[in-house]
């Protein structure tokens, strides 16, 4: 019999936050690219802002980021699927997937991104969307 996260990840995989996407927020490096991809969908969710600029490649890391709504305009992440993991070098990889959410009461809206990222010094970064 499989038990249940009490404090389920937002990423998906089956496991407590802590255990899974919480030590990367934490500050423990993701192993792979796939791994930062979901702690960063995991950061939204949860509102990390600080991680997300840190896992930013300095070289396109926005100034800012806020993960404020506007009055009744908040998001809601309804779930996230990764399609393709692929390592493309030593240092590089590329992961495509699907995140699931809704503004305020609307529509849900799929947005799928084939994104890349690069490793420095044993840390993963997103880099940018292709």
């Amino acid at each position: 019999m499989s038990r249940k996260p009490a404090d389920p990840c937002p990423c998906g995989l089956p496991a407590d936050y802590a255990a899974c996407c919480g030590r990367f927020h934490a500050g423990e490096a993701a192993p792979d690219a796939e791994r930062l991809m979901r702690s960063r969908y995991s950061a939204y969710v949860r509102g990390v802002a600080d991680y997300l600029r840190q896992s930013w490649h300095p070289d396109t890391r926005p100034a800012e980021l806020s993960l404020d709504d506007a009055p009744g305009q908040r998001t809601y992440w309804l779930g996230l699927t990764v399609h393709e993991h692929t390592v493309t070098g030593a240092d590089s990889a590329e992961v495509r997937f699907t995140a699931r959410y809704r503004v305020g009461g609307g529509s849900a809206v799929k947005m799928t991104e084939h994104s890349r990222f690069l490793r420095i010094e044993d840390r993963w970064y997103y880099l940018d969307a292709l």
